[in-house]
């Protein structure tokens, strides 16, 4: 399943060629999974039967078969090992109660440290400039207090408009607890009249002409709601040059695309893990701070798990502070949460990011192809209802996610493709969020999508599915 430098479109048309079919046959979609060299890691997931979804009408499909799952951007399948890992805990606690917190399958007092490496191989940073800790919010929060140091020139923090509103908040209630007002430290990045997306030269504009009175850019490393990936290395390129301090809430990144947190010298970082690295609802957080700052840039909020481990148990009340991002540790982890976590990067251990990219270009690439085959707009039938991809069309600026307009009413046409067995994300007034995950999801999902959404196009709009 090799690109050869060719396009996903190119690779759809050369693979039917060869086959002699459509470019749309399920014949096609059948190949690429025969030739999916990370095919088998599905087996490592619990994907949910038709039938076990609450939405699901059994009349109009077969139960018994998987579902489509297309929402790994809001919540990850759950790995197979995640039960095992938790019973083990819950039975070391049954057992042995206290001794747990230093005997057993993870120690509890340091069962987070375990898996860092691990982590830190996802998002292309040192282990020691990782922490996992909190969730996402909490340690953006934490980051900030430290990061965000503002003057009297130099007071403003970028970000997009448009972000995920807890990014959003976050970023208002650090301004205001600096006693600033939003209104004047909040520069908010918009996309130009008639324009979806943001584009890189537009953010490096603002950086070069505002970056002296910008304290701090922070943008999200994959836009939510776009599915846009932006150019990370650029940006924090450009907004160190200006001075300023850039860090990225990676939280549809992590997992979902190639990452270089350190060598592209991203001063901070943070993520949650249970969308595309699986890791439950709530699961822990991460957060990266690279390690030139390792003895400059100090927690303002400090915990007892920020002591070294050493001497952490002595209790002398005289702060022994871990170097890095390791200091800002406030408390130990949820060892229930430890577990999940551990579950599914022990299968992203399994392979690499980069060969997961690649499936995932080709994977987003198919189902782009097919939206585009079956559903642009035609202006000799103005009455059929069309999508508009407003995720960028450059595979190198989005993950697997598209983000399709409709031209119908979005609310039914996703209770429609719920009751056919699809779990995708909605977002009023007329998009729906696709994920093809490439960990688990297949080309032959992507084909039964399409089939779905052309059944149900078909249904509430009497519109010809060939």
């Amino acid at each position: 399943m090799s690109f050869d430098g060719s396009t996903p479109s190119e690779t759809v048309k050369r693979v039917s060629d060869s086959l002699g079919c459509s470019p749309t046959s399920a014949e096609v979609a059948a190949y690429f999974d025969k030739h999916d060299k990370l095919r088998h890691f599905r087996e490592e997931f619990l994907v949910p039967k038709i039938t076990e979804l609450p939405p699901s009408d059994l009349s109009l499909v077969n139960g018994a078969k998987d579902c489509i799952y297309f929402s790994g951007n809001s919540l990850g399948l759950q790995p197979k090992n995640v039960k095992k890992y938790l019973e083990e805990e819950l039975d070391t606690w049954a057992k042995i109660a206290i001794h747990g917190h230093t005997m057993g399958a993870r120690p509890w007092a340091w069962a987070e440290n375990n898996i860092e490496e691990l982590m830190a191989k996802v998002v292309g940073a040192k282990t020691e400039e990782v922490a996992l800790m909190n969730g996402l919010t909490v340690n953006l929060h934490l980051l900030l207090l430290s990061f965000y140091k503002p003057t009297k020139t130099r007071h403003k923090i970028l970000l997009e408009d448009k972000a995920f509103p807890s990014d959003h908040y976050a970023v208002e209630s650090q301004i205001r607890l600096r006693g600033l007002d939003p209104k004047d430290s909040m520069l908010l990045l918009s996309p130009k009249p008639g324009e979806e997306t943001l584009k890189t030269e537009d953010i490096l504009e603002v950086i070069e002409k505002q970056g002296d009175s910008i304290a701090v850019v922070m943008f999200s490393g994959v836009q939510y709601y776009t599915g846009q990936l932006f150019d990370m290395a650029c940006i924090t390129e450009a907004g160190q040059r200006k001075g300023c301090y850039v860090g990225f809430d990676c939280a549809h990144a992590a997992g979902n695309v190639e990452l270089e947190l350190h060598d592209w010298g991203v001063d901070f970082a943070c993520w949650c893990s249970y969308k595309y690295i699986n890791s439950g609802a709530g699961g822990l957080a991460g957060a990266f701070i690279h390690e030139k700052h390792k003895h400059t840039i100090k927690p303002t909020l400090m915990g007892w798990w920020g002591h070294d481990l050493k001497s952490r148990f002595q209790m002398t009340n005289v702060m022994e502070l871990q170097p890095g991002v390791s200091g800002f540790r406030l408390s130990n982890q949820p060892i229930l949460l430890v577990c999940p976590l551990q579950a599914s990067l022990e299968v992203f251990n399994m392979t690499t990011m980069q060969a997961l990219r690649k499936k995932s270009l080709l994977l987003t690439g198919y189902l782009e192809y097919l939206i585009k085959h079956y559903y642009t707009k035609d202006p000799a039938q103005p009455h059929k209802p069309h999508v508009h991809i407003i995720t960028p069309s450059d595979p190198q600026q989005r993950g697997c996610q598209l983000s399709l307009s409709f031209s119908v009413p979005i609310k039914r046409v996703f209770e429609e493709l719920e009751k056919r067995g699809v779990a995708c994300d909605m977002r009023e007034p007329t998009v729906l969020r696709v994920a093809p995950v490439p960990m688990y999801n297949s080309f032959s999902d992507v084909h039964r999508f399409i089939r779905a959404l052309g059944e149900e196009l078909t249904a509430t709009n009497s519109c010809v599915f060939s």
